[in-house]
């Protein structure tokens, strides 16, 4: 399969740079993505699309970055996209969904009763109910599989091409996910937002402010603390056909860009 590396939203925000990295993929069966970053609709409508964490993040908000336009530019057309994969339901990964009405869109039960029937105030406060007020066609996956590179419970997406692996990592939300993807000569585990900056990874530096955020919007810290030692543990056994990405980190997608 082939992997596009995108930038479907950049944020100047007051904590550090952030970008929305999503992948699009070339399926045999046509397009999929892994999350979408903001859409259209968002740059309309920030303020009742994104609520106040806007003013935190920065984001630029340009409908050149949505991932509708990219694909076109691309020389495909926005219907070719059949099938969403979501790390998790925070309105900068699902603000595209709208774009793509009639696509399929996999995430995790866990993930969807967080979203559709929040239980605490976080969760009421996090997502953003008017960005799927379209009635996305949502494909819920439990926590039963095969181990994937020391997970548990990795479903392989087969309904949308092998090779897509879809790996429960809870913490950052009640059901968030990471999502492998077979590229070929490598594979790219999006590990979503279980880690903000590549420093994470090889027990570098991370910002200051960058933790306290990370932290702050946890839904489950001491998960993200698991999931930090276990992705930091993956990169330290330097794998070599094995490239892990997050969702935020600019360095880490003109890496995977180059």
């Amino acid at each position: 399969m082939k992997v596009h590396h995108l930038n479907c939203g950049t944020m100047r925000s007051l904590v550090a740079p952030l970008i929305c990295h999503v992948l699009l993929i070339e399926t045999d069966g046509g397009l999929a993505l892994v999350d979408t970053g903001f859409g259209l609709r968002d740059i309309a409508a920030p303020a009742q699309r994104l609520g106040m964490i806007r003013h935190l993040n920065r984001p630029v908000l340009d409908s050149e970055e949505t991932a509708a336009h990219q694909v076109e530019r691309l020389g495909f057309r926005r219907d070719d996209v059949r099938h969403i994969v979501l790390t998790h339901f925070d309105s900068d990964h699902i603000g595209g969904l709208s774009d793509f009405p009639d696509a399929q869109v996999h995430l995790t039960s866990a993930e969807a009763a967080g979203a559709l029937s929040p239980s605490s105030g976080q969760e009421r406060s996090r997502y953003r109910p008017v960005q799927w007020a379209h009635h996305p066609n949502l494909v819920e996956h439990g926590a039963d599989g095969e181990t994937w590179r020391g997970f548990a419970a990795a479903e392989e997406l087969t309904g949308i091409a092998p090779g897509i692996v879809l790996i429960p990592l809870p913490g950052h939300t009640r059901g968030h996910a990471a999502v492998a993807v077979d590229a070929g000569e490598h594979w790219v585990l999006h590990a979503g937002d279980a880690f903000f900056h590549r420093n994470t990874l090889d027990g570098g530096s991370v910002p200051a402010a960058l933790r306290v955020q990370e932290a702050a919007i946890a839904h489950d810290r001491a998960r993200v603390r698991d999931n930090h030692a276990r992705l930091a543990e993956l990169h330290q056994r330097g794998d070599p056909d094995l490239a892990i990405i997050c969702a935020h980190d600019p360095v880490l997608f003109e890496q995977m860009r180059g």
